[in-house]
């Protein structure tokens, strides 16, 4: 019998007003536990002349400022910590390109909570305790690979942490294994589908796959599209942060119709990250999350930089939970190319409607004199390499005309030959901003 527990209605289907009710109850809680045990939060209220008594509706949450990641790195490691560190159980922490990383410090609390909101992420995403479930995430500092395994083990599932890399192995097992859920990277998914293809495995005919976590990068609904093709699965989008706890912020449901995101213990809103003015439902912005059920390490108004549009009210899957569309990309990674502003989701949009042209591409971006260029590097399918009737000259004004159209900006198209842009088992470099090397 599959375990049940993991829908539960009482939760996920309780009335907007009585979900409301509860988020403000364990908002005015969170307040003053942060005000009372962190010497960061009593110093921002206080320099605001807040007081935890002030917050009395959830409108009132406007009134905290926001908490910034850089906060978490000039209070590194443990600033920001509201217990005694003999209560923290698990310590993960983000990459840190530079500077000091950002640290997520666990408690008992924070640790089952993160099983639970995991195991609701990965039963809606059709995760069953006779399920076999491989994570192909990374486990380590980074939460992918450990939040997975967390739900997965909670629902009694079997487990094969098989983490990054090993692209022929990972396909062994799922083949010897039975694999029925895969858990990665969406780019790791689509490698995975092109060495299936290169060793002559059929996911059809030789593995039982049947559903995929995809989260940890932005990805785009044409990128979605070629991995259940290929793979033959339904790809679920799966989003979190490791400020936030790691995956399990938010998941979609069967709709696909944004990422339901687990409002008892998140509050979410969307500014505009440049006014920090608070947006409506439907408007693009940037999230912002307050952390409501974190003990270790809790976060009020956290400034995620991730761009996304949040929809309210029930959806036809009966939650009563917000949603949030796909993330666009990242207000501080967002690329400003004479003075436009450019998502690589975006350009990820328009060469997925191009069957001659893979999922690999990489932007670089240079200022070789006074004015900025952009160049977008893209591999040509096998079967278009090999197509001696293809016109490469049309095909590349037809892609550049796109660009031009979905941007508002004119790029250079490059194609080069299968397998010449750089293969990642974790997230995918799509980036070269040779700007910064000429500052």
């Amino acid at each position: 019998m599959a375990n049940k527990e993991y829908w539960n209605p009482t939760i996920e289907t309780l009335p907007i007003s009585k979900l409301q009710e509860l988020q403000l109850k364990r908002l005015r809680q969170l307040v003053k536990y942060c005000y009372n045990n962190t010497r960061f939060y009593r110093k921002k209220f206080d320099e605001s002349g807040l007081k935890p008594d002030d917050i009395k509706t959830l409108g009132d949450l406007k009134k905290i400022p926001f908490t910034m990641k850089d906060d978490l790195r000039e209070n590194y490691p443990f600033g920001m910590v509201a217990v005694n560190l003999v209560e923290i159980v698990e310590i993960h922490a983000s990459s840190g390109t530079t500077g000091n990383p950002t640290v997520a410090a666990y408690t008992q609390n924070d640790i089952d909570a993160w099983k639970e909101l995991m195991a609701r992420c990965t039963y809606t995403a059709g995760g069953r305790k006779e399920d076999v479930i491989q994570i192909a995430y990374g486990y380590g500092l980074f939460t992918g690979g450990l939040g997975c395994h967390y739900g997965a083990e909670k629902i009694g599932m079997a487990i094969i942490p098989a983490s990054g890399g090993m692209t022929k192995m990972q396909i062994k097992l799922m083949k010897d294994l039975g694999t029925t859920i895969l858990a990665c990277t969406p780019s790791f998914a689509v490698y995975l589908a092109e060495v299936m293809a290169e060793e002559g495995v059929d996911p059809r005919k030789d593995l039982k796959l049947k559903s995929g976590l995809f989260g940890a990068e932005p990805w785009s609904e044409r990128m979605r599209e070629r991995i259940e093709e290929e793979l033959d699965i339904e790809a679920y989008d799966l989003y979190g942060l490791t400020e936030l706890c790691g995956p399990g912020v938010s998941i979609e449901c069967e709709y696909h119709n944004g990422l339901h995101i687990w409002n008892d213990h998140f509050i979410v809103e969307v500014i505009d990250p440049d006014t920090c003015e608070t947006l409506s439902p439907g408007e693009k912005g940037e999230l912002v999350f307050t952390t409501l059920t974190k003990t270790g390490l809790p976060l009020l108004r956290y400034r995620t930089r991730d761009i996304s549009v949040l929809e309210v009210g029930k959806c036809a899957c009966g939650r009563t939970h917000s949603r949030m569309m796909r993330v666009m990309g990242r207000s501080d990674d967002m690329l400003i190319v004479r003075g436009i502003n450019v998502f690589p989701s975006q350009v990820e949009y328009v060469l997925m409607q191009f069957p001659e042209l893979s999922s690999y591409y990489q932007i670089i971006i240079d200022r070789p004199g006074a004015l900025d260029e952009l160049a977008i590097k893209t591999e040509l399918t096998e079967e278009a390499s090999k197509d001696k009737k293809l016109d490469i000259a049309q095909l590349k004004k037809q892609v550049e005309k796109e660009l031009q159209n979905v941007l508002s900006l004119r790029a250079l198209i490059e194609f080069v030959k299968p397998g010449e842009i750089p293969r990642s088992a974790g997230k995918a470099q799509r980036i070269s901003d040779l700007r910064k090397e000429k500052i």
